[in-house]
């Protein structure tokens, strides 16, 4: 049996990106969003219960500063004490695995889609996806990117302004543009 567009863009195969179901799930869970990112920022508990129906899974502990925005969200796993800044941003066309202890600093971004080079593919709406996944006791400073298919290991800072390009190994400081490691902290 032939997959779905659903199942080709999870299994990180090219997918036809404006097939209708996908269209229409975005379309709901930017409404969401927006509801989210509309509360008064003193009505804790509405917004941690509309944070928790967009995200896949979220530990205790959590806390998005508004605006937050994202794809679907349902691809979005994030572990115990998660803290992320204004403006964080998540295209979770693949999963988004974080782990805990995760504190995101404000204007990060998550890549996961991964948009053909060939102009003639990328306008017909063909393209592919990449799980990212962030481990435990990860500090990410404002204004960084991580690209699609990144793995960042455990106990890692990464700088401000950075641009994670390629997997981080654990405990370590990493920054820049491509991010590289600083130093090593054990």
């Amino acid at each position: 049996m032939a997959k779905s567009e659903w199942e080709k863009m999870l299994d990180g195969d090219e997918y036809y990106a404006a097939e209708q179901s996908m269209i229409d799930k975005i379309a709901e869970t930017r409404l969401k969003i927006w509801e989210y990112n509309s509360l008064r920022p003193d009505m804790q508990e509405r917004k941690e219960s509309v944070l928790r129906s967009i995200l896949g899974r979220a530990g205790g502990r959590l806390n998005v500063v508004q605006p937050f925005f994202c794809d679907y969200g349902i691809h979005i796993s994030v572990g115990e004490n998660f803290f992320a800044n204004f403006n964080f941003t998540v295209l979770d066309e693949a999963r988004v695995t974080i782990g805990d202890n995760a504190f995101i600093g404000p204007n990060v971004n998550i890549y996961t889609a991964v948009h053909p080079i060939d102009p003639e593919r990328r306008n017909a709406q063909i393209q592919s996806a990449k799980p990212v996944s962030i481990g435990d006791n990860v500090w990410i400073g404002g204004n960084t990117t991580i690209l699609p298919g990144v793995t960042v290991g455990d106990n890692v800072t990464i700088g401000a302004g950075s641009v994670v390009t390629r997997d981080i190994p654990s405990d370590c400081v990493v920054a820049g543009n491509p991010a590289r490691v600083i130093r090593r902290i054990k």
